[in-house]
């Protein structure tokens, strides 16, 4: 029987987990070595470097039924070299003593700031996305939940950039599966899943998992929302109320990527906003970068710099098939990623052969489609787990 429950009931608790300050929820800046299981002698991607116990709450004190684990686990960024990422792995405590999938999930925006990491929030319930993360758990799915490069741990959370967040979500299924204590086998069927920022990490994880990942048993993966080409998102929010997004995506692109130099190209008022947002989460970093133009932050434009334009490029999706079935999702009204990205990374998937199942969201913004496609996209996932067929429609 396929899951069943309310939009208005995920809308009402999304808005209020939204609205919570993540009172008790403090920044973790250690690489968890030392602590819990695990070693700090971590080699290979996905390998544990630390876990310690942890609590999975949608809203504050709200039981779930589930046990949770803060893991840092080796994962790889944008240039190939090994790092450091942290992030939860939550599992259904329903009686199940059989295999059960696996969702890696990726969270939407939640900002730069250490203070915003999923990990330091999901035990508290002021994690945004929590209550979409339940309507998982309820399936009686395990979910581990990557905080990203950089957030939550040492080092400016390299936003944006798409290889090193598509490493961190594929090496979160790996850790999540070398965890003794969540029960789940190396061949444990994986799915992958996000929205937003989200979306780029997922689609990502999806191109990256042919070869980067083989040995995971990925069955399908829900994206949504997917700022494909940065350039062309930040053409768009340039000037409007999501221009925030183009600083805070350009102080990830500088944290990966130091020779860029982002701060030989602000003024002083770019550096005190691109501070601000370094230590932030996305409801102040958005209302301080809206409706501000490059030029009025800069004093000559980076994006327009080849150096820029070529690491951005890096960024951009749609030049791999991945090699799982793909369920991809965008609002025609969508105010901060434009439809015609998403549907220009339709085309080139579709071009490039892979099976995939696009769907327009009719009624709805940017924000609305993660909520109301969420049981569309679990419905999706579960198809993919139960081996039924696809339905392509490229």
């Amino acid at each position: 029987m396929r899951f069943r429950s309310t939009a208005l009931a995920a809308v009402a608790a999304l808005a209020l987990s939204a609205a919570i300050p993540a009172t008790g929820a403090t920044a973790d800046t250690s690489t968890g070595t030392g602590t819990g299981t695990g070693t700090a002698s971590a080699a290979r991607p996905g390998d544990l470097v630390s876990s310690a116990p942890s609590a999975f709450h949608p809203l504050p004190g709200q039981p779930t039924r589930t046990k949770a684990w803060k893991i840092h686990y080796r994962s790889t960024t944008a240039d190939g070299a090994p790092n450091t990422v942290s992030g939860t792995v939550i599992v259904p405590q329903d009686g199940r003593t059989g295999p059960r999938p696996l969702i890696t999930y990726a969270v939407g925006t939640v900002g730069m700031g250490d203070s915003c990491a999923p990990s330091n929030n999901i035990p508290y319930g002021t994690a945004m996305e929590a209550n979409l993360i339940q309507q998982l758990t309820l399936r009686g799915w395990a979910v581990v939940v990557t905080d990203y490069e950089g957030l939550g741990t040492p080092g400016v959370h390299t936003y944006t950039v798409g290889p090193s967040a598509g490493h961190a979500v594929l090496d979160a299924a790996r850790a999540a599966t070398r965890l003794p204590e969540a029960g789940l086998p190396a061949d444990t069927p994986v799915g992958i899943m996000g929205y937003s920022q989200g979306g780029q990490a997922s689609s990502w994880a999806a191109e990256l998992h042919g070869s980067y990942a083989p040995e995971l048993k990925v069955k399908g993966t829900a994206t949504g929302g997917v700022p494909a080409d940065l350039l062309k998102v930040a053409d768009f929010n340039n000037g409007s109320f999501g221009s925030g997004l183009i600083f805070m995506a350009a102080a990830g692109q500088d944290a990966a990527f130091p020779e860029l130099k982002l701060d030989s190209y602000l003024n002083p008022a770019g550096r005190l906003l691109v501070a601000g947002m370094k230590e932030n989460c996305v409801a102040i970093d958005a209302i301080a970068g809206s409706f501000k133009r490059i030029s009025d932050l800069t004093t000559r434009n980076p994006l327009d710099q080849p150096d820029w334009q070529a690491r951005l490029g890096q960024s951009r999706l749609g030049r791999t098939a991945p090699a799982a079935p793909v369920y991809q999702y965008h609002a025609l009204a969508d105010e901060l990623i434009p439809y015609g990205v998403g549907r220009g990374l339709r085309s080139d998937w579709c071009a490039r052969g892979a099976n995939l199942e696009f769907d327009t969201i009719w009624i709805g913004e940017h924000v609305s489609g993660v909520i109301t496609q969420s049981l569309a996209a679990g419905n999706w996932l579960a198809d993919r787990f139960a081996g039924r067929a696809t339905h392509a429609n490229c």
